[in-house]
């Protein structure tokens, strides 16, 4: 997959069927696998199936929050991140990625409280502000163009 090799991930991993369900980390590559090709409705259930595998892992997590937020279920995807911060309240992808979700769900405080965490963890998040399409409902918020044009 890290070499562009989708395809051929795709069915190595169906090859092994049953071997894959068993396995977290391998139900994962899957949906990994299918999410990278943007068969986003696919990568679901091997990605449900690793995060009750791995309850702990934000990767699946990040993963699924992705796919859930491209198959219009907002909510799922909101609710898979929150449980990724709780788990790892240090990660800043995690709070970008949630600001960009309540940004979507038109929930103004949610979305900078996280975007606001997202750049103290990391500052370079604050580059790509402008360019996110998922904060258009907030593009013109005095809070949000104050987050956004803040110097590091």
């Amino acid at each position: 997959m890290e070499l562009g090799l989708s395809e051929q991930a795709l069915r190595a991993l169906q090859r092994r069927g049953a071997l894959v369900h068993g396995n977290g980390r391998a139900c994962y590559l899957l949906g990994d696998v299918l999410r990278e090709m943007a068969r986003y409705e696919e990568a679901l259930a091997p990605l449900e199936r690793s995060a009750d595998l791995l309850p702990d892992d934000i990767h699946v997590l990040l993963a699924l929050g992705w796919c859930y937020k491209r198959t219009g279920q907002l909510a799922r995807a909101i609710g898979a991140l929150e449980r990724a911060v709780r788990i790892e309240p240090g990660e800043a992808v995690l709070h970008y990625n949630l600001a960009c979700y309540w940004s979507l769900a038109r929930n103004r405080t949610l979305s900078l409280r996280y975007l606001r965490r997202a750049i103290e963890i990391d500052g370079n998040f604050r580059d790509i502000l402008n360019d996110e399409p998922d904060f258009t409902p907030l593009r013109h918020d005095p809070q949000f163009i104050a987050l956004a044009s803040m110097v590091a």
